[in-house]
């Protein structure tokens, strides 16, 4: 059995990721995993084919870690994606909580110790 009638199409050689992004020195903005990405609009017919795909799924907020897995792309590759479409206000990034900004326990746990007081 040759490799083509086992594989009916032909993958050829990979895209190199600079082609998806643009250029091969593309700045990415300050993304993290859990930075959650919500569309702001909705995809051109002239867009690229990966920044579509981002529009129509973070429709509800989506993870850019979720976004890189649907995508199958590399998390360098998306927030360079990610960057362009923030800097065309298509998406809104949002960061996560900082672990400081939540409260202490001990709040936490006296709030809770009153309430079921009540």
């Amino acid at each position: 059995m040759t490799a083509e009638s086992r594989n009916p199409w032909d993958e050829g050689t990979p895209v190199p990721l600079y082609v998806i992004t643009g250029e091969q020195g593309s700045t990415a903005g300050t993304f993290n995993l859990v930075t959650l990405i919500a569309s702001r609009a909705t995809p051109d017919p002239a867009m690229q084919p990966e920044q579509a795909a981002i529009l129509s799924l973070c429709t509800h907020p989506l993870s850019v870690a979720e976004v890189s897995a649907y995508l199958s792309l590399p998390f360098s590759v998306v927030t360079v994606l990610l960057s362009q479409l923030v800097g065309d206000e298509r998406v809104e990034a949002i960061a996560p909580v900082p672990v400081s900004a939540y409260p202490e326990r001990g709040l936490l746990e006296a709030v809770i110790h009153g309430l079921r007081k009540l």
